[in-house]
């Protein structure tokens, strides 16, 4: 396994974690065979689903006191339990920045060959992150961010503008031509970058038709705090033509006060894409009408990208014969129309 890892490491080094898709050029090296249909051996689907040398990889995240998270925490579980070379280490999810930033200092120390973390703070985890770089081991860094491109090798993330995009350019298809629509917004926890992205999008997606948020509320992704920010929000309201919700799990509260407050004038948006909210959908008897995903699966992709790079593989999908550096998922709309295709793989708050 060492053999195996040394390579990799060597080369991540000397590339500082700045390699991008499409940095390399493959050329020729024969004349008068044609070559261009044919593929790197690290990079085709029957070498990535080989079986290769043990891969030690450290997993830590947030504490699963959400369903998103908790969903984040099984999916890699299950991705790890696909590949008999992969033997995973998982850290106890904890939402102490220091507790998270020890477990790292222990991956380190064990001498692991990749580490895919979630920090529950992207800046303050950035540090120990750059620690395991420079000892050698790839890190990748899973949905919040580290402070500089130097704390990890890849990067994966959900696209937090993206699901403002989503979420507003839905809502002006729906209420776009009432130039005088009331739109309400709750938002998730307002010091995060995320939510101040989500925000941004949704902000610039409603411009695009006219519209501005008129009432604006933040809870902090939970039931109760959605509830309490939403019955907040409707007695400051009267009246709403559209409502963006940024996060299912919290728009379990944010439901119950609707209810509550006997309000039904209003379609609702959600956010994450949890199977609670797609029933809702389904249903067709509630104010939620759309979600917008904010994939789950985040970290079992770094388990996969893990895995490729201490391997010495890259995705089978792409030409390029590295693992890319960064990879945004996608942020999709999910209404009545298309809500069976996305409701078996979506999870429960």
């Amino acid at each position: 396994m060492q053999a195996l890892r040394m390579p990799g490491r060597r080369h991540l080094v000397t590339t500082a974690a700045f390699i991008a898709v499409g940095g390399l050029v493959l050329t020729g090296c024969s004349s008068g065979e044609d070559e261009s249909s044919s593929e790197p051996t690290n990079n085709s689907v029957e070498g990535n689903q080989s079986e290769g040398d043990t891969v030690v990889i450290g997993f830590s995240g947030p504490a699963a006191d959400h369903g998103w998270l908790g969903a984040i925490n099984s999916a890699a579980l299950a991705e790890a339990e696909k590949y008999p070379d992969v033997e995973l280490r998982v850290a106890e999810g904890t939402n102490d920045a220091n507790l998270q930033i020890s477990q790292v200092e222990q991956f380190i120390n064990e001498g692991v060959d990749a580490i895919v973390l979630l920090p529950t703070d992207g800046a303050a985890l950035t540090n120990v992150a750059t620690q395991a770089m420079e000892a050698g081991i790839p890190v990748i860094n899973v949905d919040r961010e580290f402070s500089s491109p130097f704390a990890a090798r890849t990067t994966i993330l959900g696209d937090n503008y993206g699901m403002g995009v989503s979420a507003g350019t839905y809502i002006c298809e729906q209420v776009g031509d009432q130039p005088d629509a009331v739109v309400a917004e709750i938002a998730g926890i307002d010091s995060l970058p995320l939510t101040q992205d989500r925000s941004a999008g949704f902000k610039d997606a409603l411009e695009g038709c006219g519209l501005e948020v008129s009432n604006r509320v933040a809870a902090d992704f939970t039931v109760q705090g959605g509830e309490a920010a939403t019955s907040q929000l409707l007695a400051a309201a009267p009246e709403i033509d559209a409502l963006w919700n940024h996060d299912d799990d919290q728009g379990i509260g944010v439901l119950a006060a609707i209810d509550a407050a006997g309000r039904d004038e209003f379609i609702m948006v959600g956010g994450a894409g949890s199977a609670n909210a797609m029933r809702e959908i389904q249903s067709g008897d509630s104010v939620l009408k759309a979600t917008i995903i904010y994939p789950s699966t985040q970290a079992a992709d770094g388990i996969r990208l893990a895995r490729l790079l201490v391997q010495d593989k890259a995705m089978s999908d792409l030409v390029e014969i590295e693992v890319p550096n960064r990879v945004v998922l996608y942020a999709p709309v999910v209404t009545s129309e298309n809500v069976d295709k996305y409701l078996p793989t979506a999870f429960e708050s």
